[in-house]
């Protein structure tokens, strides 16, 4: 039953080129498809080349986009220490699976018509318990990370996963389109507080961050 719950959860997260999308006319959404990943699989295994190296350079993001975000809302940053301090992590980096509210900040903007400190309201998100992976949902908002979060250490977990938009009710496979695929990190900075944080997104920002904390 285990093994059937993490595979039934990872399975749209192969990439495209892995189960021959375009040659065995599957759909490019993650319900239609019947490929099985084998149980204990490690993000490692499942990220694309361009998202490995996206991590990699999770740091890099920071000192590019925290300056900039600093220098357009100093009140802002200084306002959230815990949450802007790229080294906060503290043991316990999965949260437990239930109902959150996250909210979305956008530093070191991409484009003219991005600010390069961008704070967005509070949305629902949602923590689920797959078995060996949990997953996490942006319910709510016009930009909605949906994707699994893989054990790396105990201060850290790999997010992995796609971008869903406006009115769109499936997310893609991952792999299928690169402008939507997503990786990042979860932390936790405090008490029953965590980040997602998403470094180099392919929309607006360098980096962004995303706080979540229980609803209720």
């Amino acid at each position: 039953m285990k093994e059937h719950r993490v595979a039934g959860a990872i399975k749209w997260m192969l990439p495209a080129a892995a189960i021959g999308i375009g040659l065995t006319g599957c759909s490019v959404y993650r319900e239609a498809t019947s490929t099985r990943l084998p149980t204990g699989a490690a993000w490692q295994t499942i990220a694309t080349p361009a998202d490995r190296d996206r991590l990699r350079h999770w740091r890099r993001a920071w000192s590019v986009a925290l300056p900039k975000a600093r220098a357009a809302d100093r009140r802002a940053i200084a306002a959230e220490p815990l949450l802007f301090d790229p080294d906060r992590a503290l043991p316990g980096a999965l949260p437990p699976a239930g109902k959150y509210r996250c909210r979305t900040f956008k530093l070191g903007g991409q484009g003219t018509a991005m600010r390069d400190f961008t704070a967005y309201p509070w949305f629902e998100c949602r923590i689920g318990d797959e078995g060996e992976v949990k997953s996490l949902h942006k319910a709510t908002g016009s930009q909605r990370p949906t994707g699994l979060l893989f054990t790396d250490t105990d201060a850290r977990a790999v997010f992995l996963g796609t971008l869903v938009l406006g009115d769109e009710s499936s997310p893609l496979r991952y792999g299928v389109d690169a402008t939507r695929d997503i990786i990042g990190y979860v932390e936790r900075i405090g008490d029953k507080r965590w980040r997602l944080v998403l470094p180099y997104p392919r929309f607006e920002s360098t980096l962004d961050v995303v706080e979540l904390v229980p609803a209720g």
